[in-house]
């Protein structure tokens, strides 16, 4: 504590508050991030089965999902959040603190991820999936031994670039009342000209994003490994 008396005097002064700013962070990276997780992977995979060629062609079916994703990424994360704030506070009562940041976070990840696991589906062989499909697998047997087996090295690429990219959501939340670092940097910050506390906001974002990073390359390069030494053998 005595370091950051002498370097960062006035984050000493408000270093509880920092130390709950971090925790409402977490808490909304982890719960939107679930939830943005599984949303955002059932969309993907419907998206992949569900077009032309796919495995479960359903134009009308793929065309309502992919519009849904459509109309959600282009709205601006700012906007959606303002947008949503009648219908945060119908579905859990509040539309301030992390209660009411779970929403928008989601409704803005989850389009991104949707995309993202899209893509990563998309570049399963499709020789794979017709040769499973000849020895019966069915529907889900394709998805999850197929698709997703397959598809793990790059779906935890994906999952790492958007959960990066939520750490950044999660700082705008807190502009409007969310929460979290962004808002602790704003108010005791930016709003008192406290530049050493914007500082070290700064430094702690950087570093989640660098472990978050540094995570998602090592397991996936550990899946990517793995792979290459079962189609060896």
């Amino acid at each position: 504590m005595g370091i950051i008396e002498r370097y960062t005097p006035n984050l000493y002064n408000y270093f509880d508050r920092f130390l709950t700013s971090c925790s409402a962070t977490f808490e909304m990276f982890c719960k939107a991030g679930a939830i943005a997780f599984v949303i955002g992977l059932v969309l993907g995979v419907l998206l992949v089965v569900t077009r032309k060629g796919g495995i479960a062609r359903n134009p009308i079916l793929y065309q309502l999902t992919n519009a849904l994703v459509n109309v959600l990424r282009s709205i601006p994360f700012i906007i959606l959040l303002i947008f949503l704030i009648p219908l945060t506070r119908k579905v859990v009562g509040t539309a301030i603190g992390v209660r009411g940041a779970i929403l928008p976070l989601v409704a803005g990840t989850v389009p991104f991820y949707t995309r993202q696991v899209e893509v990563a589906l998309s570049g399963v062989e499709p020789g794979k999936v017709e040769a499973a499909r000849s020895m019966g697998s069915g529907l889900l047997g394709l998805i999850f031994r197929v698709y997703l087996h397959e598809a793990v090295p790059a779906l935890i690429r994906v999952t790492t670039v958007t959960a990066i990219s939520l750490i950044g959501l999660t700082t705008m939340a807190g502009a409007v009342g969310a929460g979290g670092i962004g808002s602790f940097a704003i108010n005791y910050g930016q709003n008192q000209n406290h530049q050493d506390i914007v500082n070290v906001c700064v430094v702690a974002l950087l570093l989640v994003v660098f472990a978050l990073q540094t995570i998602g390359n090592l397991l996936a390069k550990r899946t990517t490994n793995r792979a290459l030494i079962q189609r060896r053998h």
